[in-house]
């Protein structure tokens, strides 16, 4: 199995306002998808919408300013089964996020642009928690011509 790591680092904020941006559907409509629904305690299900399709995540974990898991039960077949995990952790004026989506099965050319997409929208994360807005779909960045 292969993964998609990412690191990003958030200046003059604390992982509780990171954590406010993953685990609200008020914070995730404002990076990640302006059609974001659903619940966002453990055990719930939040549904991502995107012009090209979508994404079902069941909440794992959920632990304030520390750590966010989601186990991914609806969409791609290549996303289904594989979890996304948010570790946070403060470094002085930085709050850092350590990102991985775990359990690709292959190294598809799919996870190509999924790798680069998931570093686009975690800038508009970090966009949208230090200059109150972030780019999320479908006002995201073309990466590709697969968008």
């Amino acid at each position: 199995m292969v993964d998609i790591l990412h690191r990003i680092a958030v200046e003059h904020h604390t992982t509780d306002d990171v954590y406010r941006a993953l685990t609200t559907i008020e914070g995730l409509t404002g990076w990640w998808t302006e059609d974001t629904t659903g619940g966002t305690g453990r055990g719930e299900e939040i549904a991502f919408r995107f012009p090209q399709g979508g994404f079902d995540m069941k909440v794992l974990e959920s632990e304030p300013g520390e750590r966010v898991l989601w186990e991914v039960v609806g969409g791609t077949p290549e996303w289904i089964g594989t979890t996304i995990h948010w570790d946070l952790r403060q470094e002085d004026e930085w709050a850092v996020v350590l990102f991985k989506h775990e359990g690709w099965k292959e190294p598809v050319e799919f996870m190509h642009h999924c790798s680069t997409k998931w570093a686009s929208f975690l800038l508009s994360l970090k966009a949208l928690i230090e200059d109150g807005k972030g780019r999320p779909a479908p006002d995201d960045v073309y990466v590709d011509n697969w968008k």
